[in-house]
């Protein structure tokens, strides 16, 4: 047998830590010629009172920012040092939870209820399923659906309203799964920033991060609007429903339906889990524009979607009669 040689090993690359808040901190100080205490004056001149203690701290290392209150003379510093905005947010760490924050908001078996369990989207997030958007809670969902003349996903837009649950939330995940298949996706982001877009034709799917632009404070709202555009593959689309974890205060569905292809039958449904079945099953009818909506008065934790039925499927989805 002839035995395996290893080649020598490649030095070892060099890595370039990002700079510490700390540093960057302290060497705006100085090139402002400003003392510490006169940047607390200018910081109360502004209604943000924090500490000379805790801007040492800050300046050395002993801590850094976290709170609400503290993040909001982060942003002032960069205005009375002549820093570019960001330059402080851009080099705080991530959020450390402590105590019963350390504990994960979303308690993995919730997301498994309503999206089922080895859910395409946990296949596609692995680990990452289990803390999905852990950092906020959302308030409020606006979605239109665009059904193409093929009886196939083409367009999907949404706005979300959300508060962030702790300080330093930065983004928000979405998976996004497509019955008919898609050949290819791309998303428009309006309100907020784009971040990576993974797309899995074989699965359907695209995981796309909207990031918000900087860190939220705790308890702060951040609005996301955003549109999916579907090359859709071969099958046909017969529904279309929301999963969410939580209670939303607002939740509002319309389906847009091409005029040259309008289904026979619609209705709205609402499951409790994933599972389950329908305990509500309303028809609706298409209004002079061709759409269909779902409004709840209330919009408990579950799926809730519009299913319909068309000449070419005879078949109802899961949400259907």
């Amino acid at each position: 047998m002839t035995p395996h040689t290893h080649p020598p090993r490649p030095a070892a690359p060099q890595v370039h830590e990002a700079p510490a808040f700390a540093d960057v901190f302290q060497q705006a100080i100085r090139a402002s010629g400003l003392s510490l205490e006169r940047v607390r004056h200018r910081l109360a001149a502004r209604g943000i009172r924090i500490s000379l203690t805790t801007l040492s701290y800050w300046q050395r290392g002993r801590s850094e920012p976290e709170r609400a209150d503290s993040l909001r003379a982060v942003d002032a510093l960069e205005s009375i040092l002549v820093l570019p905005p960001g330059t402080l947010r851009s080099v705080l760490r991530p959020y450390r939870p402590r105590g019963r924050m350390a504990r994960p908001a979303h308690d993995l078996s919730a997301s498994r209820r309503v999206f089922g369990k080895n859910s395409l989207a946990e296949q596609v997030l692995g680990a990452d399923f289990a803390a999905l958007n852990e950092d906020v809670s959302v308030l409020s969902i606006r979605e239109t659906v665009t059904i193409d003349e093929h009886f196939r996903l083409s367009s999907l837009s949404i706005q979300q309203v959300m508060r962030a649950t702790r300080e330093g939330a930065d983004r928000f995940t979405t998976v996004h799964t497509f019955d008919s298949g898609a050949r290819a996706v791309r998303a428009d982001v309006r309100c907020g920033m784009p971040g990576t877009m993974r797309f899995l034709p074989r699965m359907g799917t695209v995981v796309i991060d909207v990031r918000f632009g900087r860190r939220l404070a705790k308890n702060e709202t951040v609005v996301i609007d955003y549109t999916v555009y579907v090359d859709s593959g071969d099958g046909l689309d017969d529904h279309y429903e929301r999963r969410t974890r939580t209670r939303l205060r607002d939740y509002l569905l319309q389906v847009y339906f091409h005029p040259a292809a309008l289904p026979e039958v619609c209705h709205r449904y609402y499951r409790e889990s994933y599972e389950a079945e329908a305990s509500y099953n309303h028809r609706v009818a298409p209004d002079a524009s061709h759409s269909v909506h779902s409004a709840p008065g209330r919009c408990p934790a579950g799926v809730h979607g519009i299913s319909w039925q068309t000449k070419k499927a005879g078949d109802w989805p899961r949400g259907g009669p």
